[in-house]
């Protein structure tokens, strides 16, 4: 079995049986049929993943790699927070008329700040940090702009990353205030996972660890059947990431330069119900 699998196994078990439920509380969330969706969670979940032993993709069911590094590309690479610049769907609950979703995600990677050494956006501050100061303890994006939050139209979840080389390894931190365990727990970190391998490509470093820490790790009512079904599948091994090595521009890099070799997985879920 994959380690990512067992991670997301034992994650799923601990919430489902010592988890707090928001019966009884008042919830954001409601199903399409106007019902409050309501969550049974964990607080602080911590999950550690070495890259440098397996690419941490579950095999319990398909996940869609090309779509969620799509996703993170937009983000990531064209910071944009339009969805005419997306392939997939996932934004459509959360968009404006314009297309746009308000001052979120790749909006805030993309504002210019002042330092010493010039104006950078964050990404390219870590671009460079890593490049010329690889050591140094300060290298975070953090996109939870409370002068802006007013005009997202979702709150970011995924929100902050600190980036960390030891020795000639590049390791993250990925804080996320909240998660949709069932929709979005694999899909984040496939997605910062390749962020690792993508930066560390580019720096000349090796990747490392990737510490996914979830301050609200939660699984929807309707969706407790669901996982109880699918934890109980046999996993398969963790398949190997393949990255075009003629491209060493982080902004060169595509969807199509990332291949997953011996990528085998269980069935997929035919519907999931989303709460918005």
């Amino acid at each position: 079995m994959s380690k990512a699998d067992n991670i997301f196994i034992e994650m799923c078990k601990d919430i489902l049986a010592s988890g707090v439920s928001s019966e009884g509380q008042v919830v954001r969330a409601k199903w399409d049929d106007g019902i409050p969706a309501h969550t049974i969670k964990k607080f602080c979940v911590v999950n550690r993943y070495d890259l440098s032993e397996e690419f941490p993709i579950l095999t319990l069911r398909p996940i869609n790699l090309k779509a969620a590094i799509d996703e993170l590309l937009w983000i990531w690479q064209k910071k944009s927070n339009n969805v005419k610049d997306l392939n997939s769907h996932i934004w459509d609950s959360w968009v404006s008329e314009d297309g746009s979703i308000g001052k979120a995600y790749g909006y805030q990677l993309g504002i210019k700040h002042k330092y010493s050494e010039g104006e950078f956006d964050q990404v390219d501050r870590v671009l460079y940090d890593l490049k010329h100061n690889p050591y140094s303890r300060r290298i975070i994006t953090n996109i939870y702009n409370h002068q802006d939050l007013h005009e997202m139209n979702l709150y970011p979840c995924a929100y902050s990353v600190t980036f960390n080389v030891s020795g000639r390894k590049l390791n993250a931190i990925l804080n996320q205030r909240s998660q949709d365990i069932l929709v979005a727990n694999n899909w984040n970190v496939c997605q910062y996972a390749i962020l690792i391998h993508m930066l560390s490509h580019v720096s000349n470093l090796e990747v490392g660890e990737f510490v996914h820490v979830i301050a609200d790790a939660h699984i929807y009512d309707r969706h407790i059947p669901i996982v109880k079904e699918l934890i109980q599948r046999e996993p398969f091994p963790a398949p190997k990431l393949i990255i075009n090595t003629a491209k060493r521009d982080f902004y060169d890099l595509s969807v199509e330069d990332f291949v997953l070799e011996g990528y085998q997985s269980g069935e997929k879920i035919k519907k999931i119900p989303v709460a918005i």
